[in-house]
Parts: C-alpha cells; structure tokens; sequence
C-alpha cells in the first residue's frame, strides 16, 4: 500500500520506515528540505521524498492523492519558539485538510499519555492535535505513548548522561514522578499493528511497557544494567527553571527541550487498560530489556535515528539548500590546504570526526569551546554522532550540522549550531590528491568581527594540526 510519513526526519519516522519498506510498502516521505534527508541509505525504490511544510497550507498539495493510509509524527517539543502550541494547532490543521482530500482510509497518530488531571503544556498540546486530527473524515488511531526507551532516543540519552556523569545525584523531587516507560522497539509494533486494523479505527490506545517506575527507579535500573553505583537525594527546593538549567548543562538536551521535560515530568504517565497488545501478539520489553537492547546497537554501530538529528537551531529552518553555497563576500575565510599520502585512509578520518573520535588535534580546545556554547545556551559538544564511520546530510556532529556528505566526491560540509555573533561552514574537500580544509566565517556586526580576531590564534593552532593529522 502506499503511506504518507510526516515527521521523516525524526526519531520514530526514521525508525519506522526501514519496517515499512520490509513489509513491501511504497513510503511517500515528507520533509521541509529534501537535502537534509538522505534517502539513499534505505536502498530502496519504493520510497519517494517530497518537500511539504505543514505551516504552509500551498506546499501540502504535492501530497498524492492516492494514499492509503498517513501517519503523523510530527512533533515540537524542541522548538524554540515558545509558542508551539499554535504551530502544532497549524501543522494539524493544514494535513487533516489535505488528507481528507486524498483516499485514504486511515491517520495513525503517536501521542503522549493525557491522562492526568494536570497536563503539561506539552501534553495539552498533543490532545489539541488529537481533536484536531479526529475532526477529518478519514479513521483515526490514536497510539498514546509514555517515555520511550531506545539507542538514539531523548529519554535514554537523558538517562545515561546522568547515569554515566552524576555517582551522586541531589535531584528535584519531580524524579519521585511515576511513568511506564516502553522499548522503541514496541512502539514500532504498535505502529505498524494498527496499520488498517479496523478494530484501532476511531480509537485511541495508551501504549506502555510492563512496568509502573519513578524516574529514580529508572536511573537506579539504569546503573544497575551499567554496572555502575548511584546515589540519589531528592529535595523540594529545586525550582522547574532551576531544574532545567540542572537538565541542561548536565545532559545533551537543549535548553528548551529541557523546560519540556520538566514540565512534562511532573505529570504522572500511568496507561490505562486496553487489550491492543493481545490483539497484535506484541510481548512488550522490560525496562532492563530495553536498556540492554539499546546498548547493544550503539556497541553494533546500528544506531538507525537520534532526537538530535530532529533539533537545529533557527537558522536551518530556512533549509539546508539556501546554506550549500558558502558564502565568500563579506567573510573571514581560513582555508589551507596539503597532500594527502594516502586517500582511502584519509577520506575515512575526515568522515568519522567528531564524537568520541575527537578533532584529530587539541581536542581539549574544542571541549572548551563546547563548554562555552552550554554557558550562552548553545548545544555544546555533547550531541556527539551516532555512527563513528557513517555520516549522511542532515546529521548532527557535535554542534555542527552535516549539510554534504559525498564520500564519492571526497567532501563534507559542516555548518555551525553553537552559539555564534554570525554563520560559520567547515569543509574538507580532496582534490588531486590534495586536501583542502576551509573554515568560512561570516560575521555579524562588529561583535562578529571582534570574535574572529579573538580566536584567530587559537584557529591557526587547531585547524594547522588538525590537517595535518588527517593527512597523516
């Protein structure tokens, strides 16, 4: 059958769609930018990339009308503009009015658990879509999920960064907080079981694993999967914004995820009694299952998604395209160049930089300046990679953003998240066995250009060892 996905860059969608693809069906993927999502790596020709941004009622009518069923994924927890509220209210407006145009039968959607009294502003967000997305006249399934545990997802990397960072923990009073979280691998169960199943249809389905756990029984499950001791004091002295700064400069998450979180975390998330798992046969995973099974793909290099990849900072969300040019006017431009002995080995070290390899070259400067970009509310360092060899357009690599990546044309083009007074590029490009190493910085304003001449020292020190180490 032929399926609408929205959200295709995000965490769930790009799990989604290699199980989709097994089962034999035709994908139509929507993106905001098609060179942010490199579709090549599913290797398959029954998947079709087109650009719609649900903000923009005109861009839907690409949508073909011969879909059978849609999913909607699409989620703004992370956004940065405080308001996603009324973006959500658009996004889900604009793709039922569509989708009720087309043929298709179905919409399945992946909520949150709305079954408190008090909602977080989040939770009230994704019940406001839901009646929304159940005014069409299509069949509405509603899967509503707890926390989802995963390699890649928001939940376990907040875990283990605290975990793996923090012996002794004095945290708020939110982490006596009960939730029933479930193994990503159960919620793609769960999405593909309700696929025209007309028992789901204009029903909505609480989805959770076999466990009723604080959050400080999920870290203490945690280190006891790691191996590792923690210790844990709850106080009530620690305010939601200073909770999400604690969030903030101890994990990966940025800053407004982290208020989310928060707020979402004081909300117990507790599923109420369906039969949907009986029904499709699904035996859902353990806490410790889960954990093990997300450590086994990061140490397999089978991390397929990470949340990181869905969250940018503003300026990409003009597209990937209007950035591919580098700029040269009005810009300071460090670019330098030497031979290469050996291409193949070459090639390789520039395409797994970053992450836990490093910067080939004073690396503790570059964890310096990712401590720096946590102080003036940046990524930091900390967001890493989730392959250390594979890289396609659209990755996060530490607080860069991959815009190209061609191993067949020996380039790769980075583009700067962190904090900046302007735009920064990075590419690395072999050319007759030469490589060229640019950094591009376009300033703005004299603070611009006062930062440039600031680290200018520091960029002669790096970037010359670091060429040199990857022709080495």
């Amino acid at each position: 059958m032929k399926i609408l996905l929205t959200g295709t860059t995000g965490y769930i969608g790009q799990r989604l769609i290699p199980t989709l693809l097994e089962d034999g069906h035709e994908i139509i993927c929507c993106v905001r930018d098609k060179n942010r999502f490199d579709s090549r790596k599913y290797q398959s020709d029954r998947i079709k990339v087109i650009e719609v941004n649900f903000l923009d009622e005109k861009s839907l009518s690409v949508i073909p009308d011969d879909i059978d069923v849609a999913y909607y994924l699409i989620h703004s927890m992370a956004a940065t503009n405080q308001d996603f509220e009324e973006l959500e209210k658009i996004s889900a407006t604009n793709f039922k009015n569509r989708v009720q145009q087309t043929r298709a039968q179905q919409v399945i959607y992946l909520s949150g658990i709305i079954n408190d009294q008090s909602l977080s502003k989040h939770l009230r967000s994704r019940k406001l879509v839901e009646d929304i997305l159940a005014s069409g006249s299509y069949h509405l399934t509603t899967l509503r999920a707890g926390i989802i545990l995963g390699s890649g997802s928001a939940s376990f990397e907040i875990i283990r960064d605290l975990v793996e960072k923090l012996p002794f923990m004095v945290a708020p009073k939110w982490l006596n907080t009960r939730s029933q979280p479930i193994a990503i691998r159960n919620v793609i169960e769960y999405l593909k079981g309700v696929l025209l199943y007309e028992y789901a249809f204009d029903q909505s389905f609480d989805i959770g694993g076999p466990e009723i756990m604080t959050y400080k029984e999920m870290l203490q499950g945690f280190a006891k999967v790691r191996d590792m001791k923690m210790r844990i004091l709850t106080v009530p002295v620690l305010t939601p914004k200073v909770s999400s700064y604690w969030l903030y400069f101890v994990t990966s998450t940025s800053y407004t995820l982290a208020v989310n979180l928060v707020d979402s975390m004081s909300v117990e998330i507790i599923c109420r009694d369906n039969d949907l798992k009986t029904r499709l046969g699904i035996k859902l995973l353990t806490f410790e299952e889960a954990i093990r099974l997300a450590f086994g793909r990061i140490q397999n290099e089978s991390v397929v998604s990470s949340w990181k990849d869905a969250l940018s900072s503003n300026v990409l969300d003009r597209g990937i395209s209007s950035l591919l040019e580098v700029p040269t006017f009005g810009c300071f431009v460090d670019k330098r160049s030497r031979e290469v002995s050996n291409i193949d080995r070459t090639l390789n070290k520039v395409w797994s930089i970053g992450g836990e390899n490093g910067w080939y070259h004073a690396n503790w400067l570059w964890e310096f300046r990712g401590f720096i970009d946590k102080l003036f509310g940046g990524v930091g360092l900390r967001r890493g990679r989730k392959n250390s060899t594979l890289i396609f357009a659209g990755d996060s690599l530490d607080f860069w953003r991959v815009l190209y990546a061609n191993k067949e044309e020996k380039r790769l083009l980075l583009y700067a998240e962190m904090k900046l007074p302007g735009e920064a590029w990075l590419e690395f490009e072999i050319r007759n066995n030469i490589l060229y190493q640019t950094a591009t910085f376009r300033p703005l304003g004299i603070w611009g250009r006062n930062y440039w001449y600031s680290v200018l020292p520091f960029h002669g020190y790096i970037f010359r060892g670091m060429l040199k180490e990857l022709c080495s």
